[in-house]
């Protein structure tokens, strides 16, 4: 089980971030020896719970979700993510490389190799809406308020995620 780099935002321009959770950066965090990465990351996220599984890239436009913690396994290729707003830090991720988004986290792909594919999914209960402005006060109650995930996507109940946003 590999820790995770954890990574807190401000709010920037009108990307709210999440007020306590970090961002999780999961280097590595499968074998670059997987045949199937993405296959993997699938069987992972779905064994911890985590639904609404999907598999595309991340959008070339700054956006951040209310209703949902989000994360993303890199399965193929490299890219340049902007994480947390225009003020927030690029990530190069590539592949086994996982990162997982607290609700109102801004998120944009700045540039990426072909074939980059991304499994993403979400929190039981939990569905992604996409935003593109600044929140609403009744919108930052929903991020600050919504319920934490009952398990790590990789590690699953007792992993890294679960202590680590738990004490936040």
């Amino acid at each position: 089980m590999r820790e995770p780099e954890t990574i807190s935002f401000q709010p920037s321009e009108w990307v709210p971030n999440h007020p306590r959770l970090p961002v999780l950066v999961y280097r590595q965090a499968l074998p670059s020896v997987e045949r199937d990465v993405a296959a993997e990351f699938e069987r992972r996220f779905a064994e911890a719970g985590w639904q609404g599984l999907w598999r595309n890239g991340v959008f070339s436009y700054q956006h951040y979700h209310i209703g949902a913690h989000e994360v993303l396994g890199i399965a193929r290729g490299i890219a340049r993510l902007l994480i947390g707003g225009s003020e927030g830090a690029v990530l190069e991720v590539g592949p086994g490389d996982s990162l997982v988004l607290p609700a109102g986290t801004g998120h944009m792909n700045l540039g990426a190799s072909d074939g980059f594919l991304v499994v993403g999914g979400y929190p039981p209960g939990q569905t992604a809406d996409i935003q593109t402005k600044a929140a609403s006060r009744s919108a930052l109650q929903t991020i600050a308020d919504l319920p934490l995930p009952p398990a790590d996507p990789l590690y699953g109940a007792n992993g890294p995620l679960t202590r680590l946003w738990h004490s936040a």
